[in-house]
């Protein structure tokens, strides 16, 4: 019984250390970047180049992703009003089927962004790799970073780390409705963002040779 009672309280204490640990990571991240992100367009400082994270166009239901369609329209608002000039899609296209730059670029051009404008990133498959690969592969240290405001913290603390001077534009928020799943899985997300720079010391999916941007 004793025996039980040791383990029983050593799984708690381990339980309740490692929600600890968590909030207080969650902390540093959110901490550490919140000046940095920006929710006007006219005080949004300007970028040559901006980085749009990809999602899916569709949610699992096959009504439109407001996640895809805010960060869309938030390109366009800084593309319209001078603060961009060219953008990197960076998502994921693992599968024949699924080509998350290719529709980001389809719904940037029926908006009337130029094809000039457009850079796409096919190996974005997380957050990380997106970030990371706008450094190494596409050669910017500098750029406004597209995408919801919770999601921005994670993004701007890898930027952080690999010593970019980065900014983030936070699109339109998404109801809590249709967000609180995101939200809830964003929270260990930033956990494991920390563990892959700090501990684990990962590196992109892909990499591969440098591609200039002409701007």
């Amino acid at each position: 019984m004793k025996r039980k009672k040791l383990i029983s309280r050593i799984i708690l204490i381990t339980i309740a250390v490692l929600i600890a640990l968590s909030a207080v990571l969650n902390i540093w991240v959110v901490e550490s970047t919140r000046k940095l992100v920006y929710k006007s367009v006219d005080k949004v400082p300007s970028n040559a180049v901006a980085l749009v994270l990809g999602t899916s166009k569709y949610s699992r239901k096959g009504a439109t992703n407001l996640f895809f369609k805010y960060r869309i329209e938030a390109a366009v608002k800084l593309y319209r009003a001078g603060k961009v000039k060219h953008f990197i899609l960076s998502g994921d296209n693992s599968l024949s089927y699924y080509n998350e730059p290719q529709d980001m670029k389809k719904a940037l051009m029926a908006l009337g962004i130029p094809a000039e404008a457009i850079t796409l990133d096919y190996a974005g498959f997380r957050t990380f790799d997106s970030v990371v690969r706008s450094k190494k592969v596409f050669g910017q240290d500098s750029l406004t970073i597209i995408t919801q405001e919770f999601h921005s913290y994670r993004a701007l603390f890898i930027s952080n780390f690999y010593g970019m001077k980065a900014i983030a534009f936070a699109t339109e928020p998404v109801p809590k409705a249709s967000s609180i799943l995101t939200l809830s899985r964003e929270y260990f997300a930033r956990c494991k963002a920390v563990i892959d720079l700090y501990i684990l010391r990962k590196e992109p999916k892909f990499l591969g040779e440098e591609i200039n941007i002409n701007i």
